[in-house]
């Protein structure tokens, strides 16, 4: 990404403006004497609730947020995701080291020349950074171990492998759920960071019709490719109507977590196309909700599907060239999964609740914050 004069005039401005509260949230050695042996800061001036739109790695922060409050003064832990860093993480993290807390930095993928393009390099020097100074790092996947060690460098701190959770109460399906009497639908859903995603999943949806398969398509979230959204909105629209299957689309938006829940419900499968995705959050929702996952599989997302839940097309490791998966494979995928829909989806409401559940990840992250602060 290219900066311009006025991008570094705001960024000389925040950088300015921050320190003071920085200086305050930071400013003395750590007091363990505290009424709380555990209180956690998470680098951004407060986390939002599931109402309101976030996406990514802030997600996390509002699983935290209900069991490890966030503290503005005298917190012990600094804890940072790779995918949702604050302004300027690296000064943040000096200044919790230099005044006593523990470092912990929850690592998803990294930049490299395939999707992120020219600038990779100065992408990933901040997390190459914090990863040098934690005290402890969570992975989200084997997939984002593999990338950080190849980009980012082996990390010596102690760290474990947690995907990402999903509470498996909240994301469940819809009690007597009946799809049969109505074509199925299928959701692309997430943040929508290149353009073939979504044009991959109109190719599909016009691949079904040539295979006389009734079905309608859903594509949630934002269209992050453009400026302009409305823009992106209009080009994906544009091609389902020239491959005449406008009349099976709909575009809906972005989402909130609150409206997640219903989103997932409503839908047959959830297509994912995205290649080399490090650990989508989205992917274990559906699974929760009892989605079987059609995907490619690459990344993270055949650790997070496994044999039963879905079916994946295989793809190689390619670190310089997006390699997404052919739309008539897909569309095969597509069919198959829905003709064995209720078998698929048991397995991936089972495998939700067995490897996913919000419930484990908090545990652990309680043993971690604990270790970590009586060493």
């Amino acid at each position: 990404m290219n900066l311009t004069p006025l991008d570094y005039i705001n960024l000389l401005y925040i950088w300015t403006k921050s320190y003071p509260q920085l200086r305050d949230t930071w400013s003395a050695p750590v007091d363990d004497s505290r009424e709380s042996a555990i209180r956690v800061n998470y680098g951004h001036d407060n986390v939002s609730g599931t109402e309101e739109h976030v996406f990514g790695g802030m997600i996390k922060l509002q699983d935290l947020n209900t069991e490890f409050p966030h503290y503005a003064t005298h917190p012990n832990i600094l804890y940072l995701v790779s995918s949702a860093l604050p302004y300027f993480p690296v000064r943040m993290a000096k200044m919790a080291k230099r005044a006593g807390a523990k470092i912990v930095l929850n690592q998803n993928g990294v930049a490299y020349p395939g999707w992120y393009g020219r600038g990779w390099e100065r992408q990933n020097k901040p997390m190459k950074e914090l990863l040098k100074l934690s005290d402890h790092v969570i992975y989200q996947s084997d997939f984002c171990k593999l990338s950080a060690d190849k980009f980012l460098g082996k990390c010596i701190a102690k760290h474990d492998i947690l995907y990402n959770p999903v509470n498996t109460e909240v994301f469940r399906p819809i009690d007597n759920q009946k799809h049969d009497d109505r074509p199925p639908t299928i959701l692309l859903a997430g943040s929508h960071w290149s353009l073939y995603r979504p044009k991959l999943a109109v190719e599909v949806l016009y691949e079904l019709k040539k295979r006389n398969f009734k079905a309608r398509l859903k594509i949630a979230g934002r269209y992050c490719w453009s400026h302009s959204s409305a823009a992106a909105a209009d080009l994906i629209a544009d091609v389902a109507k020239e491959l005449g299957v406008a009349r099976d689309f709909e575009y809906v938006g972005p989402y909130t977590q609150r409206e997640a829940v219903t989103l997932l419900q409503s839908c047959s499968v959830l297509l994912h196309t995205k290649y080399n995705d490090p650990c989508p959050r989205l992917v274990v929702e559906a699974m929760a909700c009892g989605l079987p996952i059609v995907y490619s599989a690459t990344g993270g997302v055949p650790e997070l599907v496994g044999d039963a839940a879905g079916i994946g097309i295989p793809g190689p490791l390619d670190w310089n060239e997006d390699r997404p998966p052919d739309a008539r494979e897909l569309a095969d995928a597509v069919i198959s999964t829905l003709i064995n829909r209720e078998v698929y989806s048991r397995a991936a409401r089972l495998r939700a609740i067995e490897k996913f559940d919000v419930h484990d990840w908090l545990v652990r992250h309680r043993e971690i914050f604990k270790q970590i602060c009586s060493a």
